[in-house]
């Protein structure tokens, strides 16, 4: 198996190749690829670094409308999320600021697999930290993929492990137990989940509902249950765990 981990977005990004080895596939020019897809899409977006798009359009040096085509898309990507979601995701901060972070990574995974994807490979995973997204089989014997879901008060243990399939293949997990309190809530919301984990058809779903059930709390959590064939996972506040039908219909036996 190929095994290629490099650090980017703040976190660390983990790419297996189940069909591949690194001495003796060219493999090595793939990965380099979409670790530099990963720079790049970092260098725009990001509002950690001074000299990004997404920065001087934060200090009002660039207008929106005088942005980059893929800033302009990106944005415009995120609304349409904010309106399926009633609200509940946002690519706008408390303070007004475009803040493209709640899709930015999940673009990159989903680009990743693209990229391997073209090149041929079948059977990978792109783990991004802790959202991640698959295809094929974790090994000849092993359909799927397993991957775990860490408890959010105790990032030593399992919460539940499940299987990625071709149906469901990507998964995020969303709440504190990875980088803090980092979710906006919305105004009338009073805070009910510390984590909420989403396994969808593509990474960029997962994501965005992840991350709106957080801000959103039961009665997004409801909604999404409803609109989307997704399967869901929730800690609240006081460790009680609800997951849906189809959540458990993925848990690794």
């Amino acid at each position: 198996m190929a095994v290629h981990s490099f650090e980017t977005m703040g976190t660390m990004v983990s790419i297996r190749i189940a069909d591949a080895d690194l001495g003796t596939t060219d493999a090595i020019p793939v990965l380099n690829e979409v670790e530099h897809n990963f720079a790049q899409l970092n260098e725009t977006f990001s509002l950690y670094r001074e000299d990004s798009e997404a920065s001087r359009i934060a200090s009002g040096e660039l207008a929106l409308a005088d942005s980059s085509e893929l800033m302009r898309d990106e944005y415009a990507r995120a609304l349409q999320w904010r309106d399926r979601t009633g609200g509940a995701f946002t690519p706008h901060r408390p303070d007004g600021v475009i803040d493209l972070s709640g899709t930015i990574k999940a673009v990159a995974i989903d680009q990743a697999a693209g990229i391997l994807t073209e090149a041929g490979f079948a059977n990978f995973s792109v783990n991004v930290g802790g959202d991640l997204t698959t295809a094929g089989n974790q090994a000849e014997d092993i359909p799927g993929w397993i991957t775990g879901i860490v408890e959010p008060s105790d990032r030593n243990t399992l919460l539940a492990a499940v299987r990625l399939t071709d149906e469901f293949p990507a998964m995020a997990t969303s709440g504190s137990a990875e980088r803090g309190e980092h979710i906006w809530l919305r105004p009338e919301t009073t805070k009910e989940f510390v984590q909420a984990t989403v396994i969808a058809q593509d990474i960029i779903t997962a994501d965005v509902l992840a991350t709106a059930i957080i801000s959103g709390g039961s009665e997004t959590l409801n909604q999404i249950t409803q609109d989307f064939s997704v399967a869901v996972v929730t800690v609240g506040l006081d460790g009680a765990v609800q997951a849906n039908a189809r959540f458990q219909e993925l848990v690794a036996r």
